[in-house]
């Protein structure tokens, strides 16, 4: 049974071309950090420390698009393994900011690499004129569902 009118046509929607692209960049990206020990999450702290140190737990969690309680997780076992410190009491409030230690820097020194190797894949095809145009549609696209989410808050 057809049902004509419903639904969205995948073949022409961009919102699942985006999602099949970040899935597809995702697996890739996982391929390459596995042999390192690492997830993409694991490296995605790892880089967020490394461009702002001293980031909380919460702010850590946003940047990596995942829960504060997964990142806590991730936190306390990279604290265990050498590749973060935090302070043992927060200096103010409950926040305990976190700094890469100098094994963690050689960690996300080999992940940055294999990360770019599949950043380069993947715009392979691409113009630099065609990236730059894709990089500043995707940052339009980011804009205009930000400003609608906070319109509707």
């Amino acid at each position: 049974m057809s049902q004509k009118g419903a639904g969205i046509d995948l073949d022409k929607s961009l919102g699942y071309l985006l999602k099949e692209a970040s899935s597809a960049l995702r697996t890739a990206m996982e391929e390459v950090l596995r042999p390192l020990g690492m997830s993409v999450t694991h490296y995605s702290c790892l880089e967020l420390l490394a461009q702002r140190p001293g980031l909380s737990n919460s702010e850590l969690a946003r940047g990596a698009f995942v829960t504060r309680q997964t990142m806590n997780t991730l936190l306390q076992t990279l604290e265990r393994e050498g590749y973060v410190t935090r302070p043992a009491e927060a200096a103010v409030g409950k926040v305990l900011p976190a700094r890469l230690t100098p094994s963690g820097r050689r960690s996300l020194e080999k992940a940055t690499v294999a990360v770019r190797s599949v950043e380069v894949r993947m715009l392979a095809g691409m113009t630099e004129a065609e990236q730059a145009h894709a990089f500043r549609s995707l940052q339009s696209m980011i804009s205009s569902l930000r400003e609608r989410d906070e319109d509707a808050s």
